[in-house]
């Protein structure tokens, strides 16, 4: 009997070993998705982010220039300028530095997410023509780590791990 004549003869065996096969890629992307969604979002703020700064908490002259002259916000069918531009140069900064190391560790990481997923939407009125190639995967990527939490490779897991075994051992 060959193979091919096996598994016609057998096909629960066939289905049962299909079913298996795909419930353990299932069980190894649930592992490998969540750091590697949180990574693939964080390098583009990262990156973003060590651009604004010239050294240690001193921001660049090119990112007081773009926030002060450059970037508007495309609304109702105007450009607006920022309000406080120097400041909101040094808070877009901020938050592109620490959220993707946040988001890295899996710390905060659904708040990280929503707090990157937010600045998307800005960029997005900033750059309205990024939508297709930028905004919309970093939006997806948000939102999926929004709703799949930070996975096991977190510390937001170890965090909780932690406090769970304290409230067991408190109840014993």
């Amino acid at each position: 009997m060959t193979t091919r004549d096996h598994a016609r003869a057998n096909p629960a065996r066939m289905e049962n070993t299909v079913r298996a096969v795909v419930g353990r890629l299932g069980q190894l992307a649930a592992i490998v998705a969540p750091p590697i969604l949180r990574i693939a979002l964080a390098v583009p703020f990262f990156r973003s982010g060590l651009t604004r700064w010239d050294g240690f908490l001193s921001l660049s002259p090119s990112a007081a220039y773009l926030f002060e002259e450059e970037f508007k916000l495309h609304v109702f069918g105007g450009a607006y300028a920022f309000p406080a531009p120097l400041v909101t140069a040094h808070l877009v900064g901020t938050a592109e530095i620490v959220l993707p190391i946040l988001l890295v560790l899996g710390l905060g990481t659904r708040f990280t997410a929503l707090g990157l997923l937010i600045m998307t939407g800005v960029i997005q009125l900033v750059v309205p023509g990024g939508w297709a190639n930028f905004h919309l995967p970093w939006a997806a990527m948000a939102i999926a780590i929004i709703a799949m939490g930070p996975g096991g490779l977190s510390l937001d897991h170890l965090i909780d791990r932690w406090y769970s075994r304290d409230a067991m051992g408190a109840y014993s």
